[in-house]
């Protein structure tokens, strides 16, 4: 049975948060005197410690509560709080899938834990056979499932994860970068029925705001409060959270960019199938294919030849590259330089 209490660390339990400035004062006052800001200047002013404008939209449209959504420094600051909240160093485990998006191996290891990666099957799926022997293991703390997931772009079966979350006694957080993009329900709606789930989602992805470095956690209240605790004080900049305020109130846009990007990406599925060495145009759910070719090295330096960079990802797939979706003009110019590759 899940204890939140039994997976935090110790002294995250007993951490005293930070408390700002703007922690203390929540009001709107004509004098500001009390965080040794700048009195000049155009962003002299620290931004709000805790996104409240964000959330409190983000709120009407999830059907979640403010009080159960964290706003971070991209959702690579989602994972990596992750680790510090639940993982001693040196001493607990975390455990992924894969091929699965690096940036789970990269906070273990700057945190000191052992991440356990359990290969995909050919067909991209969770073996729940091989899943099952470690849940046991009271030092594992995080189970990471990246669904739909990079590179491979396919989601995992709502059966395997829910599976999980109901064998596992620790922390899953399901990384959904690519949901917006997906005919897949989000598992936001679980969030009252797993106490143990954590959701990452980001605005990098659908919302085009790469450049803003801007990710969400969904959890309960009780998970979402150590976030908060855990958190640098001031972790999103103002830039970044006017730019996520400003999307977040044009909606029709995010709609018809996203249409726009999932035409695209039928039409360039369509485009792939016409090239002679094109082998396997893998089933995705996300803004990027994984099509695998005769020779992936070939291609991929075919193409920056010729000013076109796609991600080859045979390091991990076996003469595989992932092409992000582009604009109508970037998706041409890509096709006619395929069919120019011999």
């Amino acid at each position: 049975m899940f204890n939140l209490q039994k997976i935090v660390r110790s002294n995250i339990s007993r951490l005293q948060a930070y408390a700002s400035a703007r922690d203390e004062f929540k009001g709107v006052a004509d004098v500001y005197l009390d965080a040794n800001e700048n009195p000049f200047g155009e962003l002299n002013r620290y931004p709000d410690p805790k996104q409240s404008k964000i959330k409190k939209i983000l709120s009407g449209i999830k059907n979640v509560a403010e009080n159960q959504i964290f706003i971070g420094n991209g959702s690579d600051e989602v994972i990596d709080l992750a680790f510090r909240i639940f993982c001693n160093p040196g001493v607990d485990k975390a455990l992924t899938f894969t091929p699965s998006y690096g940036m789970y191996k990269v906070s273990a290891g700057i945190n000191d834990v052992e991440l356990i990666e359990l290969p995909l099957t050919a067909s991209f799926t969770i073996n729940l056979e091989e899943v099952s022997p470690y849940l046991a293991d009271e030092n594992l703390k995080l189970i990471f499932i990246c669904s739909p997931n990079n590179p491979t772009g396919n989601c995992f079966s709502e059966e395997s994860i829910t599976w999980i979350l109901n064998n596992f006694n620790g922390i899953v957080i399901i990384d959904e970068a690519y949901i917006d993009f997906s005919t897949k329900a989000s598992f936001i709606s679980k969030l009252e029925k797993y106490p143990n789930l954590i959701i990452s989602q980001t605005f990098s992805k659908a919302w085009g705001l790469a450049g803003a470095r801007t990710g969400v956690a969904y959890a309960s209240k009780e998970l979402i409060a150590l976030y908060n605790k855990v958190k640098p004080p001031y972790n999103v900049s103002a830039l970044n959270q006017d730019a996520v305020y400003k999307a977040l109130h044009n909606l029709e846009l995010f709609e018809v960019n996203k249409r726009v990007i999932l035409q695209e990406k039928e039409d360039l599925i369509f485009a792939l199938q016409s090239i002679n060495y094109v082998k396997t145009i893998f089933p995705s759910e996300a803004n990027f294919i994984l099509v695998e070719v005769e020779d992936a090295y070939k291609v991929y330096h075919s193409l920056v030849q010729l000013n076109i960079i796609t991600r080859n990802r045979s390091n991990l797939i076996a003469n595989c590259i992932r092409i992000t979706v582009g604009s109508p003009r970037d998706n041409e110019q890509l096709i006619t330089a395929m069919q120019k590759i011999v």
